[in-house]
């Protein structure tokens, strides 16, 4: 079941759509549920098929700040690295502002335009063309300066702790002249490789001109959740039993 957050945003319903393009068989209210931000705490997500919670989260567009989100910042904290997370444009302000990475005004204001937007190829930039054009509906970003290096690798090229990467970017003209870079894409870099990917996009995926948009949502649906840990076995919202059928 995918759980989409709903940051009172027009676009969430232009997502919800997009992912039942990609895929028919979801079921609007049983596989693919959608609650605004302040109608669910992560804990009653949880209690969600019966005790198992959700199997992907989504934190959508909105016309606001990280802090006036909801519980979405609490969504991206409680399930972390248990299942697969992609934030978009405000949901990707919402990963940064909750591992204490700062969401500004940008000095470019970007609604309705489009960017050409490079990337690292990795998760839910896996085989998509370089660069590609995405739109944009922002007036916030995060960064790039404010973005954690990358921890370092063994000989394998294994991280050897958690960080972050900026996975995806683009180079566009600064208002005092020569051009300035800005984060489109900010990934989780676990230790642990059965953790779920964290991910989030500043662009809009959904959007009809940006178009790869499909191929990074199928990506992400296509990414395989972390196994179920110590914690998670001992959650009351996962072990409790089911109750019998009357």
């Amino acid at each position: 079941m995918i759980l989409v957050i709903d940051n009172y945003d027009s676009f969430t319903w232009n997502l919800v759509h997009r992912l039942g393009e990609l895929d028919p068989s979801l079921r609007l209210g049983e596989d693919l549920v959608v609650v605004r931000n302040d109608k669910m705490i992560p804990a009653e997500a949880e209690r969600l098929r019966g005790g198992l919670g959700p199997s992907r989260l989504i934190v959508s567009p909105g016309p606001c700040t990280p802090r006036e989100a909801g519980e979405s910042g609490a969504f991206i904290e409680r399930f972390a690295g248990r299942i697969p997370i992609l934030g978009v444009c405000l949901g990707h302000q919402c990963i940064a502002d909750r591992h204490a990475m700062p969401v500004i005004r940008h000095n470019v204001l970007m609604h309705g335009k489009t960017s050409p937007i490079h990337h690292d190829a990795q998760g839910v930039f896996a085989n998509l063309p370089q660069p590609f054009t995405a739109t944009r509906y922002h007036s916030l970003v995060v960064p790039v300066e404010a973005v954690p290096e990358p921890p370092a690798t063994d000989a394998a090229g294994r991280p050897l702790a958690d960080g972050w990467a900026v996975s995806a970017w683009t180079d566009e003209p600064a208002p005092g002249g020569g051009t300035q870079r800005v984060v489109m894409g900010l990934r989780r870099v676990w230790r642990d490789p059965a953790k779920a990917p964290l991910e989030g996009v500043q662009f809009h995926p959904e959007s009809f001109l940006t178009d790869e948009g499909p191929s990074l949502l199928r990506n992400f649906l296509n990414m395989p959740s972390a196994a179920p840990t110590a914690q998670d076995a001992m959650s009351p919202a996962r072990s409790a039993p089911r109750p019998e059928p009357a």
